[in-house]
């Protein structure tokens, strides 16, 4: 807190509840807060951003908790790590693992996204596809870590994923010139990153640097909706299954959904849901109009700003949080644009193609 104290700027890791050493091995955060010119104008909203965590090392959020949990199991002096994951957590996790020396033992659910899966087979991951859900691979996961051992890293199991994803809200405040934002829309599966960012402003606010929580809006698909119908129920849900093309928010019974609807309560926020059509429109948007390419999870978030935002004072300051990189689930964005059929070398063929495909042969 002491060192908090100098000026605006806080140090995130002063915050963390150990010493990172591998911080400089694995770079996790200092990611971009984005001021999309033209979002802003197409949306009225002058004061909104985008923090686009998609430039973590292995292109996802999750990579701050993914060093956190390395730092833990290398002052515990456990060269293991085991973890469930639909994807994201599991690469940032085998990211993190080969950067510093540690062995990843990760379980996921066989319908993972298979780039996703490539990438935690090529950081050295010794990856278990499961058949069943997430759920599945996150009880497996808790029965391998007590039988063989080391450190386990799932989200709402190992409360270093929180702190680490904490200091995201630290750079926002950062980043905002010492100032809380008014409204924070958060992609929703399990709800450890709505927690993560809701810890993050409360620690603030704790070591006398805020005096207040901005809302968090939890955004959910409509096919994953098991915190939203809880908010709206007042009552626990748990889901049958899950459908959405967000595969990152598929959870059929968060485990930290508890906490995540305390989040809401604690700050007036709400939860918002969006199907899968708006996911798509709003990953394209993104691309389209801030050069964002995220996959449908974070397209997601803006897919909630965009259903929510009559709820809005349009002098808010609005962040958006985008958490993980398109180039992860290409396939998912395959039938938002279509590739023209190749014309001939020749200029009137190009301007044929262009005035055909575009209305706009000659500029």
């Amino acid at each position: 807190r002491a060192a908090a104290r100098e000026g605006a700027h806080v140090d995130p890791h002063a915050y963390l509840p150990i010493p990172v050493p591998g911080a400089a091995a694995f770079p996790a955060g200092g990611t971009p807060l984005v001021e999309p010119r033209r979002l802003r104008e197409a949306t009225g909203f002058p004061r909104l951003s985008l923090k686009n965590d998609t430039l973590n090392p292995s292109g996802s959020l999750k990579d701050r908790a993914s060093l956190l949990v390395a730092a833990q199991a290398l002052a515990a002096g456990q060269p293991r790590i085991a973890l469930a994951s639909t994807g994201n957590a599991g690469a940032s996790m085998a990211a993190a693992g080969a950067a510093l020396g540690l062995e990843v033992v990760l379980f996921v659910p066989a319908s993972a996204p298979r780039a996703k899966l490539l990438q935690s087979l090529l950081y050295g991951a010794r990856v278990v596809p499961v058949r069943g859900t997430y759920d599945d691979a996150f009880g497996l996961s808790i029965e391998y870590t007590a039988a063989c051992g080391g450190v386990n890293r799932n989200t709402a199991f190992n409360p270093f994923t929180i702190e680490g994803k904490k200091t995201v809200s630290l750079e926002i405040w950062n980043q905002l010139g010492g100032r809380v934002p008014d409204v924070v829309y958060v992609p929703t599966g399990d709800g450890v990153i709505i927690a993560g960012v809701h810890k993050g402003f409360a620690d603030l606010v704790a070591a006398g640097r805020a005096d207040r929580l901005p809302v968090l809006v939890a955004v959910q698909a409509s096919g994953s909706n098991a915190v939203a119908r809880s908010f709206r129920e007042g009552r626990e849900v748990t889901l049958a299954g899950t459908s959405t093309i967000a595969d990152s928010l598929a959870v059929r019974s968060p485990a930290n959904g508890r906490m995540a609807l305390g989040c809401l309560a604690q700050t007036g926020g709400r939860a918002v849901e969006v199907d899968d059509a708006a996911i798509g429109q709003a990953q394209l948007e993104l691309c389209r109009g801030s050069g964002l390419f995220v996959e449908p999870s974070s397209a997601a978030a803006w897919a909630g700003f965009l259903a929510d935002r009559q709820n809005l004072d349009r002098r808010s300051t609005v962040v958006v949080l985008l958490t993980g990189t398109g180039f992860k689930d290409v396939k998912a964005a395959e039938g938002l644009a279509a590739m023209p059929a190749p014309c001939e070398p020749r200029l009137a063929a190009a301007l044929e193609l262009l005035d055909r495909e575009y209305g706009a042969g000659r500029g």
